[in-house]
């Protein structure tokens, strides 16, 4: 190579490093960041949590996400394995509350090291129109300051719901408009948007680098569009048994900045431990080393 080639390619290399800095810095799809909902397995973890736990770890799954409505019964079991906990969901009550007591349980979730808080649903009875979420928003505004302050993140976990059609536009919609994205993420479950008609894949594209928690759900073929959560228990599918286009989503959730990645089956035909063995084994595939 020529001494002006030489300095033609070396400038070149140097002018291309940031390029491929940006487009390579991104952490890819890995098992580091694979988890399981611990609502998936509520039923029976209660009994033994530290066997729970460790079948859930033994399975090859390396985090998980907590309610906090048993949070104090399993902590201990959950601190004698490797599962790391990241995100906990807590009931929108204690958001609504708000003051001191919020602040207690958000401090006492930072010590515990979780990252994210996540509001995981709204009742039935306290739904409504565009101004529902609007209200709703601002408490998140207002939840999300307060968990900043904690030194955690504040997340919205959606169902079905919240794509009820409202004039053009929809309750999810109007929240994340009307919400501070430095404030308020969202937990895109991805079983809740097919069911409401949705595709996934768009919506990741629409919520792109707001979007750090996923939940991986798989749906029944049969399963219609509706807007609520009355689904049978046969619509919950293991992970690439279902209708959803599971690497589709995966590709594009890895685009959009997704974090953290938990599988989670609301119902499961016999023992849930098996369930989450069978999405494993198709997702381990999927996620590097």
């Amino acid at each position: 190579m020529s001494r002006i080639s030489r300095r033609a390619f070396v400038a070149q290399a140097a002018a291309l490093a940031p390029l491929s800095q940006i487009a390579f810095s991104r952490e890819p799809l890995r098992s580091s960041n694979l988890g399981v909902q611990l609502y998936t397995v509520r039923n029976v973890i209660g009994k033994d949590p530290a066997a729970t736990l460790q079948a859930i770890q033994d399975i090859g799954y390396t985090e998980v996400e907590a309610t906090y409505g048993n949070l104090d019964q399993i902590w201990s079991a959950l601190q004698q394995t490797k599962l790391k906990p990241v995100s906990v969901h807590v009931d929108l009550s204690v958001f609504q509350k708000g003051g001191d007591q919020l602040d207690k349980t958000l401090a006492g979730l930072k010590q515990r090291h979780f990252e994210y808080v996540v509001v995981p649903y709204v009742p039935p009875a306290e739904r409504g129109g565009a101004d529902v979420f609007r209200r709703l928003a601002e408490l998140l505004n207002k939840s999300g300051e307060r968990a900043k302050a904690n030194g955690l993140s504040l997340c919205y976990h959606n169902h079905a719901f919240d794509f009820q059609p409202l004039g053009g536009t929809y309750g999810l919609a109007i929240m994340m408009h009307e919400t501070h994205k430095n404030l308020v993420s969202l937990e895109m479950d991805i079983f809740w948007v097919s069911v409401a008609g949705h595709d996934p894949v768009e919506l990741l594209k629409t919520y792109s680098g707001r979007v750090p928690l996923l939940h991986l759900k798989d749906k029944a073929r049969d399963q219609g569009v509706q807007y609520n959560e009355n689904v049978p228990a046969t619509s919950f599918k293991e992970i690439g048994n279902g209708s959803i286009d599971i690497p589709a989503v995966l590709t594009e959730a890895d685009r959009a900045g997704v974090r953290h990645y938990f599988v989670e089956q609301d119902q499961t035909p016999g023992d849930p431990i098996v369930s989450l063995r069978e999405s494993y084994q198709y997702l381990s595939a999927r996620f590097g080393k």
